[in-house]
């Protein structure tokens, strides 16, 4: 596991990893994509792993959606969860890492979804912190930063970003991340 800096470290465009301690239902075995992140404004994320039962068909009453109507709902976290927001991710070969660009407009979406360069997502909420709020979460240790690979652009692989990234941390981290949420149940 990276142990990074968060004060000289840009973290817009990384992957937040809950830490298998962190309890905090929101975040609880979660994936964030860090979508800014600015020391004065704060931080603005969203949860990859966590899907809905509904497409976007299901939540839009509009007629011809396309491709975009079959596409997976996910909660991006807490904040503004009567929200649908539509995100565009696309590989960047050259740095060999995933830029996402979120609030992308209806119509837009549309268009993008039949564009190959580019996955379009959607999601209900989003995550955000204050000024300073994620680096206190950073020097708590409630988060891993990593560096996204390829697999954040398929919402089936992030169903089990989670389990999967945390697993390779080592032996303690597999046991916790194999561990059921609630032990006594076990």
């Amino acid at each position: 596991m990276r142990d990074f800096q968060p004060s000289s470290l840009g973290l817009e465009g990384a992957l937040l990893i809950a830490h298998p301690n962190l309890l905090d239902p929101n975040f609880r075995r979660t994936v964030l994509f860090l979508v800014s992140h600015d020391a004065q404004d704060g931080a603005v994320g969203i949860v990859l792993n966590r899907a809905t039962d509904k497409t976007v068909a299901d939540l839009l009453d509009v007629p011809d959606l396309g491709p975009l109507g079959h596409i997976p709902v996910f909660l991006g976290g807490p904040v503004s969860t009567d929200r649908l927001t539509f995100a565009a991710f696309r590989w960047e070969r050259e740095a060999q890492t995933v830029e996402c660009r979120l609030n992308v407009e209806l119509e837009e979406a549309r268009e993008l979804a039949l564009d190959g360069e580019v996955v379009v997502r959607a999601f209900v909420g989003y995550a955000g912190w204050s000024s300073g709020q994620l680096e206190g979460e950073l020097d708590q240790k409630a988060w891993v930063v990593q560096k996204p690979g390829r697999e954040v652009l398929d919402p089936e692989s992030c169903k089990q970003m989670w389990f999967s990234t945390v697993r390779n941390y080592g032996p303690w981290f597999r046991l916790l991340a194999e561990a059921p949420d609630d032990p006594s149940l076990n």
